[in-house]
C-alpha cells in the first residue's frame, strides 16, 4: 500500500476515494502543534488523516498525549476550565471525555444538557483550553457508574442490552440523536470545535452476530447524526475485536470504524495493608509483529497504535485499606516513565491516561464497587490539586508534542542487558534516533548506547528517552543523556535526576563561544562537535553562539526544578505553582496561573518583551543575563482561610414509615407479575424490584400489609455493595442487613456476585390479626454490564419475602425527577429527601438542637442540619472538604451541601473520610446548609461522629467561579 492512503468522509457517511483508509476532511479553529488554539475568524478546512504511525492534521502528524476528565464528575461547571487548563499546562494536548448516558436522562425521551449537563459548554471549554477531545458518548461506558451508564428506566426493557434487540436500539437511537449533534457542533471536522475522534461503544467483548449488527448500528448512526471524524472503539485489552475492515488480519474481528484502540491498566491497586510496590515490568506488544492478533496494534497494521485508557491509577472499592495516596504513589514518577515510554518505544501516538482528574462520583452516581471519591490517584487529585507526579507527566507531554518526528518511527535493534532494555526507534527520513531505555526493577544499571559519549545510569523503577541526531530550534543534537523535555525559540531545555552526570553532544559547522551563565559545565570542542559535561543540579544555563547556528540558550534541570518549569505557547516560565496561559502583545507577555505561597517568577519570551503582567498586575522585573525576566520580588501567595466550626446543628429523627399509622394510600402498589430483571421472585409472588415501579437511585420503602399469624420472614433484597436492609414490624425494630464490601473477580468484570444481592431472615412474633411490615433497602448501585450478560438488570430494592400469608405491598423510592437541576442521581427514597430536608431555606427551626458527636442514634434515619459562613478571599481558590472523624460507631451517612448529595459515609467500611465540596456548589464568600442524613441499626456508638471542615489546598489565581443554582425550599411534601 501508499505511504499514506486518503479518504474523504462526508456527513452522510459516504465514502469518496479507492480505499477505506485514512482522511476525514473537514475544517475547525486551527491547533499548533502544541495544541493551541488560534481565533476561528475565518472558520477553514481541516483534515483529519492517519496512517500506520500517526494521526494527520492538516497534513502534520501530531502525537495525541490525552487525559481523561468526567464532566459529570465534578458538578460545577465553573471548575471544569480549571482542571482543563491544567491538564494542558501539564503537557496534554487532548482531553477523553465520556458522556454518562442516565446523567441526561431522567425519562425516556426525556434529555437534559443544561447546568451541570451543560455538555456544550464542556466541549467548548476544552477547545478554550487548546484541547482536542476524544468523544466518548457510549451508550455503554462503563467508568464504575451505576449501571455502566445506562439510565435507570432502560433496565426494564426487555431487550437484551448491547445488542440488536429493537427496543434497546430503539432506545440507543434517542440517546444518540441527542448527544451526536452537541458532538458534531463541536468538531474538528466543521471549523467550530476540536473533537478529533469519536468512540463507537466500550470495551465490548462480545463478537457474536447480535453485537456485529449492534456495532454496524452505532456506526450508521453516527454518521446520519452528523459525525464525520474518525470513529474507533476501545477493545478491552488486546484482543483484536472491532478492527477496521481495511486492517483486518486474520483472527480479528472486524467492524466500521477508522481505527483500532485497546486498553491497559497494568497498574492496579495497592495491597489491602497499603504497602507501596512496583507493578510488574511492561509487556513488549509487538506492534511492528511479530505479536500476532493479539499484539496490541499488530491487530490493525495500516493505523496508529491507540492506547485508549492506560491506567494512571486505579479506582478504590468500598472497604479497602489501600487509598488513593497509596495508589497514587505506586504508580508515581516510575511507574509513569517505564510503563508510558514503553508505549511510546512501541509506536504508540495517541495515549489517553485514565484518568487525568478522576473527580467524584457524587450522589448516586456510583457503581456498586466503588464509594464516592473517584480520585483514582490520578495526576490532578480530587480535590483539584497537582500531586507530584503530574510534574512527570508534563515532561513527557511537552517532549512528544515538541519533537514531531516521534510520530514516525520504526523499530532498529533492541539492545537487552539483564536488567534493562534499549529500545532502538528511528525515523529513517530524518535519521532521528529515540532510544527508550527501560529499567523496571529496582538496584541500578548502566548501559551505554550507540554513539553517545558516557553512559547511561538507570536507579529504580526508571525510564529515559534519549534523542540521538535531531534538529531542533535552530541546533544539531548529536547526542544527550539528558532528557529533551521542550524548546521556545532559542531555548532547549533537559532534565535528569538530582546529582547524576549528564553529557549533551551539539554539532556545529565551526567552534562555537560557549558561555556558562549558572552551574558547572566543562565544555570541549572536536572540530566537529560540542561536548558539554555537567551534573544536574538547580538549572544549569548555557548560552551558545557563533558556529555557523543560530544563538541557542541550553536549560538543563534536575527533577525538582524541571517540575516549576512551564510553556503556554511560546513562551517559558520558572517558579510558580502553575502557569494557565501566557499572550505577548508588543512588548507585554500577560500571564495567568496560581501560586501557593510567595514564589519566584522567571520568563523567557520573544524578543522584544520587556513587561511582565501577572494575573492582571504589572510585575516589576529585571533582565538576567540568559535573556530572561526575572521578578524583582516574589509573587504573592494566598490569603488566610479562616474555617468556621460547625455548630448550632438542629436534629430531627424521621423513618415514619416505620410505623403501623403512617399514612401510605398515595403510595404506588407493588403488585405487577412480570419483570424484565434477571432476579424476579418466586412464582406466586409479586414484582417488589424497585426499577419495576420508576424508583432507580438511593433508598426505597416499602410496607407490607397482611392478616394473620407469622413466625418468621426472609427477605431476598439486591443493594449493590455495601447495601443495606432495615425492616419493622408494627412499629417494632427488627434489624438490619447489611450486604459485605469484598469486590469479587466476577462483579468487576461486571458479573453477578455475591456481593450486590443479600438474604434476611427475622423472627417475627407476630400473632393472629392485622399486621404492617416495613422495609427500607438502601441501593448502591447496579451493576455494570462488562461481559454483556444484561447483569445491570439484576433486581434492586426487596426481591421477594417468603414466610408471610398474602401481603398486600406499597411502595415509595426517589423519582429520577425529584430535582430536575440537580438531576435524576440526586435524590432517593428517604423521608427526608422527599419533604425537602435536605434543601436549603428547610424550616428546621422547630427541631431539636444537637451537639456532635453524638452519643447514639436511633434505628432508622436522623437528619442533621447546620449553616456556615465563609469568607475566602478574593482572588483565591480554595478547595474544601468536609471531614468525618473516625470512630467505633457502626452507622452510615448522606452528605448534602446546599441540596447536593455529594456522597456517602459508611462507618466500619469506609475508607473515606473526607469528601471533596466543590466550589461552586459550595459558596466560598458567603452562607451554605450542610444536612447528613445518619443511617443505623440505632444504640449507643452508632451516632455522627465529629464533623469539621478541612482545607485540601488554597491558591492565589484559579478561575472564574459562577455558583451553581441550588433550589431551596419551596414547600413539599412526601
Amino acid at each position: 500500500m501508499t505511504e499514506r492512503s486518503h479518504v474523504k468522509l462526508v456527513a452522510s457517511g459516504r465514502v469518496v476515494g479507492r480505499r477505506l483508509l485514512p482522511l476525514l476532511v473537514v475544517a475547525l479553529v486551527g491547533l499548533s502543534a502544541c495544541g493551541s488554539t488560534h481565533p476561528a475568524h475565518p472558520a477553514r478546512a481541516h483534515t483529519i488523516g492517519f496512517d500506520r504511525y500517526s494521526l494527520i492534521l492538516d497534513g502534520r502528524r501530531v502525537f495525541i498525549w490525552s487525559g481523561e476528565f468526567h464532566p459529570f464528575r465534578l458538578p460545577s461547571p465553573s471548575l471544569w476550565p480549571d482542571v482543563l487548563e491544567k491538564m494542558k499546562a501539564e503537557g496534554f494536548n487532548a482531553v477523553s471525555i465520556y458522556f454518562d448516558w442516565g446523567y441526561h436522562s431522567s425519562a425516556p425521551g426525556a434529555y437534559d444538557f443544561t447546568g451541570v449537563r451543560d455538555m456544550d459548554r464542556a466541549l467548548a471549554d476544552a477547545q478554550r483550553a487548546g484541547l482536542y477531545v476524544i468523544a466518548r458518548p457510549g451508550p455503554y461506558i462503563n467508568a464504575e457508574l451505576d449501571a455502566g451508564g445506562f439510565p435507570g428506566w432502560l433496565l426494564t426493557q426487555a431487550g437484551h442490552a448491547r445488542s440488536n434487540a429493537p427496543d434497546y436500539l430503539h432506545a440507543v437511537d434517542g440517546w444518540m440523536r441527542a448527544i451526536d449533534p452537541i458532538i458534531a457542533r463541536h468538531q474538528y471536522t466543521n471549523g467550530t470545535g476540536t473533537v478529533i475522534l469519536d468512540q463507537i461503544e466500550n470495551e465490548l467483548p462480545v463478537t457474536a452476530p447480535a453485537q456485529v449488527a449492534y456495532m454496524r448500528h452505532l456506526v450508521a448512526r453516527a454518521r446520519t447524526d452528523g459525525i464525520t471524524v474518525p470513529l474507533v472503539h476501545n477493545d478491552r485489552g488486546r484482543n483484536g475485536f472491532w478492527v477496521p475492515p481495511s486492517s483486518t488480519v486474520r483472527g480479528t474481528v472486524a467492524a466500521p470504524l477508522n481505527l483500532y484502540g485497546f486498553d491497559d491498566y497494568p497498574g492496579g491497586e495497592c495491597t489491602v495493608s497499603g504497602a507501596v510496590g512496583p507493578p510488574s515490568a511492561p509487556q513488549d506488544w509487538g506492534i511492528w509483529g511479530p505479536g500476532g492478533a493479539t499484539g496490541g496494534s499488530s491487530a490493525s497494521p495500516r493505523t496508529p497504535g491507540d492506547v485508549a485508557e492506560f491506567g494512571g491509577g486505579w479506582f478504590d472499592p468500598w472497604g479497602h485499606r489501600g487509598g488513593y495516596a497509596c495508589t497514587a504513589a505506586r504508580e508515581g514518577s516510575g511507574y509513569e516513565r517505564v510503563f508510558y515510554e514503553t508505549n511510546i518505544a512501541n509506536r504508540v501516538t495517541l495515549e489517553n491516561v485514565y484518568m487525568a482528574f478522576g473527580g467524584t462520583s457524587w450522589g448516586w452516581l456510583p457503581a456498586p464497587l466503588v464509594y464516592s471519591s473517584y480520585d483514582y490517584g490520578a495526576a490532578i487529585d480530587e480535590a483539584r490539586q497537582l500531586r507530584p507526579k503530574a510534574a512527570m507527566m508534563k515532561e513527557l507531554g511537552l517532549f512528544v508534542q515538541s519533537v514531531p518526528e516521534l510520530t514516525r518511527v520504526d523499530r532498529g535493534p533492541t539492545i537487552s542487558r539483564p536488567a534493562v532494555r534499549v529500545y532502538d526507534d528511528v525515523n529513517r527520513h530524518t535519521g532521528t534516533h529515540f532510544y527508550v531505555v527501560v529499567h523496571p526493577g529496582s538496584g541500578s544499571s548502566a548501559v551505554t548506547l550507540p554513539g553517545f559519549r558516557a553512559p547511561v545510569l538507570l536507579r529504580g523503577q526508571d525510564a529515559r528517552i534519549l534523542v540521538a541526531g535531531l534538529t531542533i530550534a535552530g541546533q544539531r543534537l548529536v547526542s544527550s543523556t539528558s532528557e529533551l523535555m521542550t524548546t521556545v525559540p532559542g531555548v532547549l531545555v533537559f532534565h535528569g535526576r538530582a546529582g547524576e552526570a549528564g553529557t549533551t553532544v551539539l554539532r556545529f559547522a565551526s567552534r562555537p563561544r560557549v558561555t556558562v551563565l549558572h552551574g558547572a559545565v566543562r565544555s570541549a570542542w572536536d572540530g566537529r562537535d560540542l561536548r558539554l559535561d555537567y551534573v544536574h543540579l538547580g538549572l544549569i544555563e548555557v548560552a551558545i553562539s557563533g558556529g555557523g547556528r543560530p544563538p541557542a540558550l541550553l536549560l538543563i534541570a534536575d527533577e525538582a526544578t524541571a517540575a516549576t518549569l512551564w510553556r503556554p505557547g511560546s513562551v517559558l516560565l520558572r517558579g510558580p505553582e502553575l502557569v494557565r496561559s501566557a499572550v505577548v502583545s508588543g512588548d507585554t507577555v500577560t500571564l495567568r496561573g496560581d501560586t501557593r505561597g510567595p514564589e519566584p517568577l522567571e520568563v523567557w519570551a520573544p524578543a522584544g518583551v520587556r513587561r511582565v503582567v501577572w494575573n492582571g498586575r504589572a510585575v516589576a522585573v529585571r533582565r538576567m543575563g540568559s535573556g530572561s525576566l526575572l521578578a524583582v520580588a516574589d509573587l504573592p501567595g494566598p490569603g488566610m482561610v479562616v474555617l468556621p466550626a460547625l455548630s448550632a446543628w438542629r436534629y430531627s429523627p424521621e423513618s415514619p414509615e416505620a410505623r403501623p399509622g403512617f399514612v401510605d394510600a398515595t403510595w404506588p402498589l407493588a403488585d405487577r407479575t412480570r419483570t424484565n430483571s434477571t432476579t424476579p421472585p418466586p412464582p406466586g409472588q409479586p414484582v417488589l424490584t424497585a426499577d419495576d415501579y420508576g424508583f432507580h437511585h438511593g433508598d426505597v420503602w416499602y410496607r407490607g400489609r397482611f392478616t394473620g399469624s407469622a413466625t418468621r420472614v426472609a427477605l431476598r433484597y439486591g443493594g449493590g455493595g455495601s447495601g443495606l436492609l432495615q425492616a419493622w414490624l408494627d412499629g417494632r425494630d427488627l434489624g438490619q442487613n447489611v450486604l459485605p464490601a469484598t469486590v469479587t473477580p466476577a462483579l468487576l468484570a461486571g458479573a453477578v456476585g455475591p456481593a450486590t444481592l443479600g438474604s434476611a431472615t427475622f423472627n417475627l412474633r407476630a400473632g393472629p390479626g392485622r399486621h404492617v411490615l416495613a422495609v427500607m433497602v438502601r441501593d448502591d448501585g447496579h451493576n455494570e454490564d462488562g461481559l454483556v450478560r444484561d447483569t445491570q438488570k439484576e433486581g434492586r430494592g426487596l426481591i421477594s419475602a417468603s414466610g408471610l400469608p398474602r401481603v398486600k405491598w406499597r411502595i415509595q423510592g426517589g423519582l429520577d425527577t425529584a430535582d430536575p437541576v440537580r438531576g435524576p442521581f440526586n435524590t432517593g427514597g428517604l423521608f427526608g429527601e422527599r419533604a425537602g430536608w435536605s434543601l436549603p431555606g428547610f424550616p428546621d427551626a422547630g427541631w431539636q438542637t444537637a451537639r456532635l458527636p453524638a452519643a447514639g442514634a436511633i434505628p432508622g434515619t436522623a437528619w442533621y442540619r447546620t449553616t456556615f459562613r465563609l469568607a475566602v478571599p478574593a482572588g483565591d481558590d480554595a478547595s474544601l472538604g468536609l471531614t468525618i472523624a473516625p470512630s467505633d460507631g457502626d452507622y452510615r451517612a448522606l452528605i448534602f451541601l446546599n441540596g447536593w448529595n455529594l456522597g456517602q459515609y459508611i462507618a466500619r467500611v469506609g475508607p473515606q473520610h473526607t469528601f471533596v465540596l466543590p466550589t461552586g456548589v459550595l459558596n466560598p464568600r458567603g452562607g451554605n446548609t450542610l444536612a447528613i442524613a445518619v443511617t443505623s441499626n440505632g444504640g449507643p456508638g452508632n451516632g455522627l461522629a465529629r464533623v469539621s471542615l478541612a482545607n485540601l489546598g488554597t491558591v492565589a489565581g484559579g478561575v472564574p467561579l459562577a455558583l451553581d443554582n441550588s433550589p431551596g425550599y419551596v414547600g413539599s411534601r412526601p
